[in-house]
């Protein structure tokens, strides 16, 4: 007889009550599944009891039974099992047995786990005794000393014991089975996976196999709606003695002199960049306390005074910032949207024609050149950069070709980016090999949207300027990873890897902010990398790593070895010391331990996330290509440039000469100054972008000459239809017209 049970009428949990087929009362989901009571058939039965017995199966219906097993089936278990004595506690009852041919040991659910049997949650559901159970293998090779569980961060031992696993996709990433069981549990079937490069597939069979049981729910974190939103606050006050901004403490603007910079220690103090006399948002700033507990322990450079001192003297309404002096020729800088090609977050201060805005960013260092080698050799490597980034335009468009037609909406708040953006990501549906539409909505107006292609290039900038400047990487201007074990535990460094290869092959600007260092070690391994004193962000560690280097005798050298006895000691780099050149060997052990041992965890989830469609592959294959556009920053728009992108379409019904004589003349005005537009107005009012992305326009974008009254930008195409006119004012007065009316509207 097949019995229909309804949860809401016969479902209840006591804890009371006994389980019939293991005879206890013990009501832990965690270890025996859940307890569930039917009350009109006098019932109580652990999920786990039930799913591991041996004698049932799931005749019914998904709503019929106990999700599927038959009542009547259930009594005839429980009578089966009443006959079997369990080889664990000797009491009856042991509904469980093992599978392997010849082995009768059968035992309670329960006292399974007590003696460490594997029960496997897939297939059939088989179980194994503790002598005959699957076992992971161990090669003669592998070290037996102790790592860090990834997920509890405590020590676990690489020992081949019932209480340890280790990953099958990596191979030195080891965990406690309990962790593992739990995080399991949180993270359901769609989001369990390795901590360490993210691996799904391979890390969840050999998880099965060992006994892990996966639930097939969604996460814990996806049921509870902003779960995590109280940890994403920034402090956003300005602290200074006098703050200059009209608006108030509490305004921020970001890409402006009026956005709130923190402090660089504690995070707990702010001011506004132009309340400071900062130039650069990428200026250090320390609040007074920290200065102070600086000063007094002594570690606190003389230079780094001498460069505050400097600052404060500064008049406080002078910084880049700003508009340029009139004699200057006047910076491309009229949108806010271009602002974030200006922003000194990218720009270095006070650059030349002919500056190191170029160089790799790890090595942008001041250099003193005669003007004329100068200037030659930045030309040369202009032109080399320029044949580089053209290499890995087509690079890129070669992978795109795994982009298929089915679109993955994002909705991103452009308030809160990096955390719409990571669950936009994370969301099951989203397929990097989908085209991604971006939906930006309005905190205070949701129905306000726009899912142009304007919307998909400027989340892509947005993104990329926040990973730049977020906790995951540290340094001024070549970034390396920093290490931040609650992103390492979020699997942050992964996504951020993901979002990056997604960015560069779906049209998004260059990074251009990775250290030479970093890029040596996603391209080649960490292990043949070798670090320099610029790669360290830490200012302590770089004063002891200084300290060490220019020691100009032993005794002082022994000194200040005892004063950072503790610090040699957690990297792992204390020796005795018995020579003066022994420093050099000391000062390597501390770059490497600090700048590549130490964010092992990070690197490998941030390489893994890069090998989404292909990148990191293509990265290795193509080093010299890609470190174009990964540690060097995208060149400022010209006449040239913005000229070279556009060809003039062949159904243009003008004299072809005189249009691109007008043209071209616009172009120049623009780029010296003498109009109220800039060439990023124009790439923008034309594609929707206002940088040219790593990959190029899709399509390619194109000028036309037509008998029309004003110009028009079509985004969809990418072409510039210019009205035909009689004289070069004429184009001139029409263009800015349009252009300033254009973006206004879209602003507001």
């Amino acid at each position: 007889e097949q019995l229909r049970m309804s949860k809401t009428n016969n479902f209840d949990v006591q804890s009371t009550k006994i389980c019939v087929l293991c005879g206890r009362t013990d009501d832990c989901p965690e270890k025996y599944g859940e307890k569930r009571t039917y009350v009109e058939y006098n019932l109580t039965v652990h999920y786990y009891c039930l799913l591991m017995s041996s004698g049932i199966w799931q005749r019914g219906e998904e709503g019929e039974g106990v999700d599927g097993f038959l009542i009547t089936d259930i009594r005839k278990e429980v009578n089966r099992a009443a006959k079997l004595k369990c080889n664990i506690c000797k009491k009856k009852g042991a509904s469980i047995g093992c599978v392997t041919p010849k082995c009768k040991r059968s035992y309670h659910f329960p006292c399974g786990l007590q003696r460490e049997c594997i029960f496997q949650f897939m297939e059939d559901f088989r179980s194994y005794c503790w002598e005959h159970r699957p076992v992971q293998e161990f090669m003669d090779k592998e070290p037996r000393g102790a790592s860090q569980c990834t997920i509890c961060l405590d020590l676990v031992e690489h020992l081949p014991v019932y209480t340890v696993l280790k990953s099958p996709c990596c191979k030195n990433a080891w965990f406690h089975r309990e962790c593992l069981q739990y995080q399991a549990l949180s993270a359901g079937m769609f989001f369990f996976r390795c901590t360490v490069c993210n691996n799904k597939d391979k890390f969840q069979k050999e998880m099965l196999r060992m006994g892990i049981h996966i639930p097939e729910r969604d996460a814990s974190w996806e049921l509870e709606e902003n779960a995590y939103q109280d940890l994403l606050h920034c402090y956003q006050h300005c602290d200074v003695k006098r703050c200059l901004c009209k608006k108030g403490r509490d305004y921020n603007e970001p890409d402006s002199k009026w956005e709130i910079k923190r402090c660089q220690y504690c995070g707990s103090r702010g001011t506004h960049l132009a309340c400071s006399s900062m130039k650069s948002w990428e200026q250090n700033w320390e609040c007074m306390e920290c200065r102070s507990i600086f000063a007094k322990s002594g570690k606190y450079s003389k230079q780094k005074k001498r460069a505050l001192a400097t600052s404060e003297k500064t008049n406080g309404t002078t910084c880049l910032l700003e508009e340029p002096p009139p004699k200057s020729p006047r910076q491309s800088s009229g949108s806010p949207r271009n602002f974030l090609l200006q922003s000194p977050k990218i720009m270095c201060q006070n650059l030349s024609p002919c500056s190191h805005l170029e160089q790799p960013a790890s090595n942008r260092v001041t250099m003193s050149l005669s003007p004329v080698m100068s200037n030659r050799n930045w030309s040369l490597r202009h032109k080399y950069l320029r044949q580089q980034r053209r290499e890995v335009c087509n690079i890129l468009k070669e992978l795109k070709v795994q982009v298929k037609t089915k679109t993955t909406r994002l909705n991103i708040n452009a308030e809160n980016i990096w955390s719409s953006a990571l669950k936009g990501f994370r969301q099951r549906i989203f397929s990097p090999t989908n085209t991604i539409e971006v939906n930006f909505s309005n905190c205070k107006n949701r129905s306000k949207t726009n899912t142009s292609a304007a919307s998909k290039h400027h989340f892509f900038q947005l993104l990329m300027l926040h990973l730049q400047n977020s906790s995951l990487f540290e340094g001024s201007f070549g970034k390396n990873l920093s290490l931040d074990f609650q992103a390492v535990k979020e699997n942050l460094y992964f996504e951020a890897g993901k979002m990056i290869a997604v960015s560069l092959v779906h049209g998004g600007p260059p990074p251009g902010f990775f250290s030479k260092t970093l890029f040596n070690c996603l391209v080649y391994g960490p292990e043949n990398v070798k670090p320099a004193l610029e790669d360290v962000a830490d200012v302590d560690v770089a004063q002891t790593i200084k300290t060490i280097k220019y020691a100009n005798s032993l005794s002082s050298l022994q000194s200040t070895l005892q004063d950072c006895c503790e610090f040699l000691t957690a990297a792992g780099c204390l020796r005795p010391v018995t020579a003066l050149c022994d420093k050099n060997m000391l000062v390597n052990d501390i770059l490497i331990y600090h700048v590549i041992k130490r964010i092992t965890l990070p690197l490998e989830s941030f390489r893994q996330g890069l090998k989404t469609l292909g990148v990191l592959e293509k990265m290795q294959m193509h080093p010299d290509v890609f470190s174009s556009i990964l540690c060097h920053k995208p060149e400022r728009l010209s006449a040239e440039t913005v000229y070279s992108l556009f060809t003039i379409h062949s159904s243009s019904d003008v004299n072809k000469v005189e249009g691109a004589d007008f043209w071209t003349g616009y172009l120049k005005d623009v780029e010296s100054g003498d109009s109220v537009v800039t060439l990023e107005d124009i790439l923008f009012f034309v594609t929707g972008s206002c940088y040219i992305p790593s990959i190029g326009f899709d399509p390619e974008p194109t000028i036309k000459f037509l008998h029309i009254k004003y110009p028009i930008g079509n985004r969809l195409l990418n072409c510039l239809e210019l009205p035909i006119t009689k004289t070069y004012q004429q184009l001139k007065n029409k263009m800015e017209l349009t252009i300033r009316n254009t973006l206004r509207v879209e602003r507001e």
